[in-house]
């Protein structure tokens, strides 16, 4: 599969026992201040800044957000669909993948060894609009081979947190 992934980025950062405890520390509470953030690492505010600063430049921290109940937001349906592509070149891949861009029910999407080339997370308001989604939209997509959807009846673990 000749598609775009973030394999193709550049190798590893080197970082530091500073920099992982920033970054912890951000994980757990991105509104930190960094006044607060230097207190917790043991470093002075303007270090600690320029740190932060080093680490968003390189891509490190990639943004900030906030995470959010989907059942909390009206959208009730989370589900795992796995695709595969009936020919595995670039351009049959690069479709694929802009296509998915443009759907903002597709949260996520991993490029997967297998028997399937992409894994999508999906997430939708009921049954009836991820079926919408999946006949009108997705399904539209020149180039699907197969597809597998899987519905989440619970969530047991989900974090974001890497360190």
């Amino acid at each position: 599969m000749e598609a775009k992934t973030e394999q193709d980025q550049p190798a590893a950062t080197p970082l530091d026992l500073k920099d992982f405890e920033i970054l912890k520390a951000l994980q757990e509470n991105a509104k930190l201040t960094i006044r607060e953030i230097a207190g917790l690492v043991h470093l002075s505010a303007t270090p600690t800044h320029e740190r932060i600063k080093r680490l968003e430049r390189s891509g490190v921290i990639k943004q900030y957000a906030a995470l959010l109940d989907h059942r909390r937001v009206n959208k009730g349906i989370m589900v795992f669909c796995q695709v595969s592509l009936k020919e595995h070149n670039k351009k049959i891949a690069s479709e694929f993948i802009e296509a998915i861009m443009q759907f903002k029910e597709v949260i996520e999407c991993y490029n997967i060894s297998g028997d399937f080339d992409f894994m999508l997370k999906i997430v939708a308001q009921d049954m009836e609009s991820h079926h919408n989604f999946f006949v009108n939209r997705l399904s539209e997509i020149k180039g699907i081979a197969q597809t597998n959807s899987i519905f989440v009846m619970g969530t047991i673990k989900q974090t974001h947190q890497l360190l």
